[in-house]
C-alpha cells in the first residue's frame, strides 16, 4: 500500500492503519530529530518529540494535501517546528555539524595517517558549516546529509526553490572561500568534489 492509499484508508476511518505509516517514517524522523537535539545536550528527550511530531500528524492528517507535498515532506516540516520550538524553548539555538554527528559515508579503507588527515580536514569542514548563517547551514545539511531534494527542502525551510539554491551556492561559496588557505585549490577540489554539482 503506498502512502496515498494508506492516508485514504486513515482518513476514511481506519486508524489503526496509522501504525504502518508511522513504522514507515519512525527510524528516519527519530534520527533527524536526534541529530537536531545533540548540540543543545537534549537528545535523551528526542524520543518525546519524536512522539509529538507524530501525534500532530494524525491530529493534523485531515489537513494534509498531497498536492501541496509528500506525506514525507510534511512529516519533516512537522518534526522540525517541533524541535525548533524545543529549542526556542531551552534557548539553545546552534546546531553544529560536529555534535549532530554528522559524518560522510567511509567508502574505503584507509591507513592511519590517511584516516588522521582525512579526520582533520572534515573537522575544518564541520567548523566551516557550522559558522553559516542558520538558513544556509539547514539548507545544506538538509541537501548533502538528508539527500532532500530542492523542492523538499523548500517546503521544510518555507522558502522557494530559487531561494534554496542561492542558499546553497552562497554556503558552498563560504566553505570553500573558509577552506581554500588550509586546502590548496586541488585538494579543496577533492575534499568538497561532489557538493556544486547536485
Amino acid at each position: 500500500m503506498t502512502d496515498s492509499q494508506l492516508i485514504r484508508e486513515i482518513k476514511d476511518g481506519n486508524v489503526e492503519l496509522y501504525s504502518e505509516l508511522m513504522n514507515r517514517y519512525q527510524r528516519k524522523i527519530m534520527a533527524f530529530i536526534y541529530h537536531m537535539l545533540k548540540s543543545a545536550k537534549l537528545e535523551l528527550i528526542a524520543e518525546d518529540l519524536c512522539s509529538e511530531t507524530f501525534y500532530k500528524a494524525y491530529r493534523s492528517l485531515h489537513s494534509f494535501r498531497e498536492v501541496d507535498a509528500s506525506f514525507s515532506t510534511w512529516l519533516y516540516t512537522i518534526a522540525r517546528n517541533t524541535v525548533l520550538s524545543e529549542l526556542r524553548k531551552n534557548k539553545a539555538v546552534q546546531v553544529s555539524m560536529e555534535d549532530a554527528g554528522y559524518e560522510p559515508v567511509e567508502s574505503t579503507e584507509l591507513l592511519p595517517e590517511q584516516q588522521m588527515l582525512r579526520n582533520e580536514r572534515m573537522e575544518m569542514v564541520r567548523e566551516a558549516i557550522n559558522k553559516l548563517p542558520d538558513k544556509q547551514r539547514s539548507a545544506l545539511i538538509l541537501r548533502e546529509y538528508d539527500q532532500l531534494d530542492y523542492q523538499e527542502i523548500a517546503t521544510i525551510m518555507g522558502q522557494t526553490v530559487s531561494s534554496v539554491k542561492s542558499l546553497l551556492f552562497r554556503a558552498r561559496a563560504s566553505i570553500k572561500t573558509h577552506l581554500e588557505p588550509y586546502f590548496g585549490q586541488t585538494a579543496l577540489l577533492e575534499q568538497y568534489e561532489g557538493m556544486d554539482s547536485r
